[in-house]
């Protein structure tokens, strides 16, 4: 069972150049699709200290619950990543907000991106790449790939390698609730 995500971020300078070469690679595209992550503060541990995250991600109906661990090394965001469905509908999505405040969880912040998703096989990996749009932040391309616990290291250098393949520069460790407070930080500061 695959429960590490490896994933390396990267600013998009020319969309239209690493979509070509994609293509060239054989990757598969989906429809573009609008994605909304509400990100939560635990009520007792500081996840920006200790590099985690918990949010409620929707998806048109869809609806996502997901918990990320700390990072793993230095080079990539590969962490341990634990993901759930659950009930359809901007409702449910509500609800589930409720339960967590509940809990004693508080809201971060939104974070808000048009997504267009790309799915490919290279040198014996499945991988996802992700062409965002984020609101507030510009384009960036991910890579990623899941593995578990055994085999992060090597699945790591697959997606570096893959990187390099495309060209892609500039690897950028922060995650875009982390960016987005940053500049919110600055424009009140």
């Amino acid at each position: 069972m695959a429960d590490y995500e490896v994933e390396m971020k990267f600013p998009l300078r020319d969309a239209d150049r690493v979509r070509a070469r994609l293509e060239e690679l054989g990757a598969k595209t989906s429809p573009q699709e609008q994605q909304c992550d509400l990100y939560f503060a635990h009520p007792e541990r500081d996840f920006a200290r200790t590099d985690e995250a918990f949010r409620i991600r929707s998806i048109g109906d869809e609806n996502l619950v997901t918990y990320k661990g700390p990072l793993l090394d230095q080079q990539t965001k590969t962490r341990q990543e634990i993901e759930l469905a659950f009930e359809a509908g901007p409702v449910a999505a509500q609800k589930m907000w409720e339960l967590f405040r509940a809990l004693g969880f508080n809201e971060v912040r939104r974070v808000q991106k048009v997504r267009t998703q790309y799915k490919m096989r290279w040198n014996d990996y499945d991988f996802s790449l992700a062409l965002d749009s984020v609101d507030e932040l510009g384009e960036y391309v991910e890579v990623e790939i899941l593995a578990d616990q055994s085999n992060w290291e090597a699945a790591r250098d697959a997606a570096q390698a893959l990187a390099r393949e495309l060209s892609l520069e500039d690897s950028e460790r922060r995650s875009y609730l982390q960016m987005l407070l940053e500049k919110d930080a600055h424009r009140t500061g």
